[in-house]
């Protein structure tokens, strides 16, 4: 048996005002209210600054100014000549992830800002090639570093403007920061 469905021209009204109400409403609510869990930063947000002092000159005595590194992202390193364990191993890292990074990994440097006296050894640089070893003039250079412990214990990522943007935590979780330089790269239209 079909029914027969008349509706009234009250039903009819009714209906048209749902219609256009019901996108507006749900607009409203989605724009206010409710909100997706966002992408939440795997690495510390630091107050983005430039960052000063930047003459210096690299392990082998060139000059190197670290503004000559504007263009592309940097993962940073600070710590003493004398590398140990944990050093090395941030070391490794910053080179993985900066392979992970296919194609994009062009955009990425890796800086290892020494401290105090002393050399590394040529044997861990040679496991790290394109590593940019370097030494402040100024060593006001290294403050500039906010650290929760120890500067040595954290990766650093500067932004292509010569901005100190992110922090990493200790003993950090290689997929994460890899995640965080992908969504990093893929956003910036600069580096």
């Amino acid at each position: 048996m079909i029914l027969n469905m008349q509706l009234t021209s009250r039903s009819k009204f009714l209906f048209l005002v749902a219609v256009f109400l019901v996108p507006v409403v749900a607009a409203y609510v989605a724009y206010f209210g409710w909100r997706p869990a966002g992408h939440a930063n795997y690495g510390d947000l630091l107050k983005v600054t430039p960052l000063q002092q930047t003459a210096g000159h690299s392990i082998d005595g060139k000059l190197l100014n670290l503004d000559e590194l504007h263009g592309k992202w940097v993962m940073v390193h600070v710590g003493e000549a004398s590398c140990d364990a944990d050093c090395a191993q941030q070391l490794y890292l910053m080179r993985q992830l900066r392979i992970t990074q296919g194609k994009e990994h062009s955009r990425i440097e890796r800086l290892w800002v020494v401290t105090g006296s002393g050399v590394p050894d040529a044997a861990l640089l040679q496991k790290h090639p394109g590593l940019h070893v370097w030494r402040p003039f100024d060593a006001a250079f290294v403050g500039q570093f906010p650290a929760v412990q120890n500067r040595d214990a954290h990766v650093y990522l500067v932004d292509p403007l010569g901005n100190l943007m992110l922090r990493f935590p200790t003993r950090p979780d290689a997929k994460r920061i890899m995640q965080d330089l992908r969504l990093l790269l893929k956003a910036s239209q600069i580096g």
